[in-house]
């Protein structure tokens, strides 16, 4: 595993550890749904990246 790969799981997961619990304590639908299309933007950014071999 290389370390651009290694950093962007770390990024992704610090993301998720930020953004879940104030979706979990407020349960309101809308705040879910920004959080889940945010998430689903870092991810497809995150393998996009990981993807790109010009480094």
């Amino acid at each position: 595993m290389n370390m651009k790969m290694l950093a962007g799981l770390v990024g992704l997961l610090m993301l998720l550890a930020f953004l879940v619990p104030p979706a979990l304590k407020l349960q309101k639908v809308a705040l879910i749904v920004v959080i889940l299309i945010g998430a689903a933007m870092a991810v497809y950014e995150f393998v996009e990246t990981v993807r790109n071999k010009d480094e």
